[in-house]
């Protein structure tokens, strides 16, 4: 699903990406953890196209959004995008919309759906979540677990082949960590391939199949966890 080979990305003559390498497979959770400076918010970064590298290639779902050094053209970039849902650690949510408003804006907008369909599928989306009953609520109204699940269901409603999470409980205090813990194994019991940055160990250790450690821009080690199959 993802497939990244020798990244390298600088700001100036700062090098913070050095041949970094990463395949993630078909329903497979993937999680890079490492210290802060290391490189790992900006290789998420990259493969989501927020920022452009220099060199390497970067592929998804079987398409190149970045071959050899070269970018696919905009229109290719484009949507390559649209398979790629990003949740970052800020949530993110419109708080003058509610949850069932921050789900559908994008279908509508992006995919062109008509209202009526984008609201039944994002009550859908909240029905898996266990979120249907908050679909009238405001942002300002939920718990942060509740926050970043509708987050995730907002990025679920693009149907991506590949989310990204950055840092997904780092707002969050650790009886909420076990909500999202929850929501990741079960896209993952369905499928969809996963990429995950964060700081918390324990947290990694619940939901990943592979951990990645990744060191001045580079992964150098990975281990294999119970959790894969």
């Amino acid at each position: 699903m993802l497939k990244v080979e020798g990244l390298y990305k600088s700001y100036g003559k700062t090098q913070v990406l050095k041949g970094a390498n990463l395949h993630v497979k078909p329903g497979e959770v993937v999680v890079v953890v490492g210290a802060s400076g290391g490189g790992k918010t900006t290789f998420l970064r990259s493969v989501n196209y927020l920022e452009k590298c220099q060199t390497g290639s970067i592929q998804i779902g079987g398409k190149y959004l970045l071959k050899d050094g070269v970018y696919a053209s905009k229109e290719e970039i484009r949507e390559i995008r649209r398979n790629i849902g990003l949740v970052f650690q800020g949530f993110n949510l419109f708080p003058h919309k509610n949850v069932l408003e921050n789900l559908i804006e994008a279908p509508i907008r992006v995919l062109k759906y008509s209202p009526e369909r984008a609201k039944d599928e994002a009550m859908q989306i909240l029905t898996f979540l266990n979120l249907a009953d908050k679909a009238d609520s405001y942002p300002c109204e939920l718990s942060g677990g509740q926050k970043q699940r509708v987050a995730i269901g907002r990025a679920l409603a693009l149907k991506p082949e590949l989310m990204c999470f950055d840092e997904p409980t780092s707002a969050l205090d650790p009886a909420l960590t076990g909500e999202v813990a929850k929501v990741i194994k079960s896209l993952s019991g369905e499928g969809m391939a996963m990429l995950i940055i964060t700081h918390d160990m324990q947290f990694a250790k619940q939901v990943a199949d592979r951990i990645v450690s990744m060191e001045d821009g580079c992964i150098v080690e990975e281990h294999i966890y119970a959790n894969a199959d």
